[in-house]
């Protein structure tokens, strides 16, 4: 695990900035490791997010907008992203992120706000190919903040909730709005939450893991991205693919964020 140090950033800083649809992330680097990140929700103003998560950041490492050398946006918001020296898609900074804290990494899962995307990563952290799902809102954070509430509980909740599922409900659709009518169905007939929520996190995993299995599956396999963090579609990727990913020992929802940090120090010191 690479420590990320909360302390005084040392000059010169690289930062990294993903503005996804549900959540902003910032990482600091400097040429001796990560020093500091922040995440907030995007709201409705992306740029303002992007700006605020961004001071967050350096709040964090005690340094100052001067500190900063070379920064590089990456996200869904990148493009209102007017501060930053360069943009960079969230495909390349995603591989490049889990390969900056495991250089054996192969493919990489990310599941963000409002898309899907499997990605396989070259020896030198670069991107060799990728499957992305950006038509729809199954198989995202969007779909499982939607089915939190017709469930009446915290999307952050959601996954331990699942755990304690004893027979996980079959939920047919892959679209959100006619899954979410499902979920009313079901609560209706009197089925328990937790095996809806089992049911609604193993669509997701068959969803997402068919698109893994078109690309192909190389291994060291990491999971990345704010779903990430649900145990619960964690767990159903496992089963559903009959694999083990590895852990980055970081938080996944910054993964993005880090590799465009990377990319912006490795930008700077090449030129």
């Amino acid at each position: 695990m690479l420590p990320m140090q909360e302390t005084k950033a040392e000059s010169p800083v690289f930062a990294g900035i993903d503005v996804g649809s549900l959540t902003a992330k910032c990482v600091l680097i400097s040429k001796n490791g990560m020093h500091a990140y922040a995440v907030m929700d995007t709201g409705a103003k992306p740029d303002k997010a992007g700006e605020t998560v961004f001071v967050q950041a350096l709040d964090k490492a005690s340094a100052e907008k001067s500190n900063v050398r070379y920064s590089v946006g990456t996200g869904y918001g990148r493009i209102s992203l007017s501060f930053v020296d360069r943009v960079v898609t969230e495909l390349t900074c995603h591989a490049r992120g889990a390969h900056f804290l495991d250089p054996a990494v192969r493919t990489v899962i990310d599941i963000g706000g409002q898309d899907s995307k499997v990605i396989r990563v070259n020896p030198d952290g670069s991107m060799s190919d990728f499957i992305m799902n950006d038509k729809c809102a199954a198989g995202t954070g969007r779909f499982l903040q939607i089915m939190a509430r017709a469930l009446e509980t915290e999307l952050e909740n959601l996954g331990e909730f699942s755990l304690t599922s004893s027979q996980p409900s079959r939920i047919n659709s892959i679209c959100t709005v006619f899954a979410e009518s499902e979920v009313v169905s079901l609560l209706a007939s009197g089925e328990k939450m937790e095996n809806i929520a089992a049911g609604l996190h193993r669509s997701v995993a068959k969803r997402v893991g068919n698109m893994a299995k078109r690309l192909g599956l190389q291994k060291k396999i990491v999971f990345v991205g704010g779903v990430a963090k649900n145990i619960g579609v964690r767990n159903a990727l496992e089963d559903y693919l009959e694999i083990r990913f590895a852990s980055l020992d970081q938080d996944p929802q910054i993964i993005g964020a880090l590799g465009a940090a990377v990319l912006a120090r490795e930008r700077y010191l090449s030129a």
